[in-house]
């Protein structure tokens, strides 16, 4: 959310350094609903599928997004080898409660935010249906000025929101929620975790 393709871009340039091909996709949760970007991401996927084995990674909503347009694909469409979530949370996000009520929050993330603050809805995404690896920003805020209290965080999301039981693979970096996208040392987990040659 409020972000373009462009974050990525230092890490897309390692992947790409490392011989993987890189794609990118946007959206605007202001002007886009939920239903909305996930037809045109599922419909995305479905095109790399048809061109053979592809990984995912998405930050924050659109790791949220991928595990929702993943679970929904096709019949027989093939599946992504890996899904990486970079700072995605896996449950109702604390942030998007507290803003919930926020005019501008409201304003700028619309169905998007509704979604992230919505216990019912994020429940009804489940489990990635194949093989996943949450990448997770310990770079948050101090205890004295964070909303977490003492618990990990990234400054947008704790570590109990992007944790689940069916999701063992976990990796914890410091660094900030926002900085994930761009970060080599991300790109360097995404090929450890596809025995790529870096």
């Amino acid at each position: 959310m409020a972000r373009t393709t462009l974050s990525g871009w230092p890490m897309l340039r390692h992947l790409r350094r490392a011989g993987l091909a890189t794609e990118t996709f946007g959206y605007s949760v202001s002007r886009q609903s939920v239903a909305d970007i996930l037809a045109s991401l599922t419909a995305r996927v479905g095109l790399l599928a048809g061109r053979g084995e592809y990984i995912l990674i998405g930050h924050s909503l659109g790791g949220v997004l991928l595990r929702s347009a993943v679970a929904n694909l096709p019949a027989g469409t093939r599946r992504p080898r890996h899904l990486f979530l970079l700072g995605s949370p896996l449950g109702p996000s604390r942030f998007a409660r507290w803003l919930r009520n926020n005019p501008v929050f409201r304003a700028l993330t619309r169905d998007a935010g509704d979604l992230l603050g919505s216990s019912e809805r994020m429940a009804r995404i489940g489990p990635a249906p194949v093989p996943t690896t949450a990448v997770v920003g310990t770079g948050g805020l101090p205890r004295a000025l964070s909303p977490f209290g003492d618990e990990v965080n990234d400054g947008i999301v704790a570590l109990s929101e992007v944790s689940a039981d069916w999701l063992p693979d976990q990796v914890l970096i410091p660094l900030s929620h926002t900085v994930l996208p761009a970060s080599r040392r991300v790109a360097r987990i995404v090929l450890q975790r596809l025995d790529w040659p870096d």
